[in-house]
């Protein structure tokens, strides 16, 4: 009985290291590139978050509803996408179509409390902000739909992840579509990391 009742605990243990550690990788890789960001403002170039990274910071993606501020990383592969959301889409503030893919299951999460009418921000490298408005939300099925860039207005953002929500197997066709429309520019000071006084009081009170 001993045996049976270690071989449960053991088994136990092992199901819930696996099911926690993808968010707490997730999380703790936040607090790196929280400090790839900074370096990487503070010296406006590239910052690889560790020695071995093939990615970098390239914006921070800000909900005020949620109280969500997180460091988007550049592209949408495997790795970058454990740590955090990717850039598919932009170029370095420039003007232009944004797209950022992140899980469902980690960071990306959060779009499920988006609603049309919910404001979204982008900080690029220099500090500067960009305004959004949340104009349409959709799920798509990927094995007939593709996002077409060339039909993308130059002032939109879209958030991008699988869906449901609540799936149990991960890869399906499905994908939440969180489409926004750029409000007019706003910036603050050159090289700030602060967040618009909005998103900041917003954070605050979710802390």
């Amino acid at each position: 009985m001993s045996r049976l009742i270690l071989l449960l605990a053991t088994t136990f243990a092992t199901i819930l290291a696996v099911g926690l550690w993808i968010p707490l990788k997730a999380l703790a890789a936040q607090e790196l590139l929280e400090l790839a960001w900074a370096e990487s403002q503070a010296r406006q170039q590239q910052t690889r978050p560790w020695p071995w990274a093939d990615t970098w910071p390239v914006a921070r993606l800000a909900m005020p509803e949620t109280g969500q501020s997180l460091i988007v990383l550049e592209g949408a592969h495997g790795e970058s996408l454990a740590f955090g959301p990717g850039q598919m889409i932009g170029n370095d503030g420039q003007a232009g179509p944004v797209v950022i893919a992140g899980h469902r299951d980690t960071h990306f999460r959060v779009l499920q409390h988006l609603e049309t009418g919910s404001r979204v921000q982008l900080q690029d490298r220099t500090g500067r902000w960009r305004n959004f408005r949340v104009d349409r939300i959709r799920v798509v099925d990927s094995r007939h739909e593709q996002i077409n860039t060339a039909i993308l207005p130059r002032d939109s953002l879209l958030l991008v992840t699988c869906y449901p929500f609540d799936a149990v197997e991960n890869n399906g066709p499905l994908r939440y579509v969180v489409e926004a429309r750029a409000e007019p520019m706003k910036t603050t000071v050159e090289g700030s990391d602060s967040l618009p006084a909005e998103a900041a009081a917003s954070l605050a009170r979710s802390t």
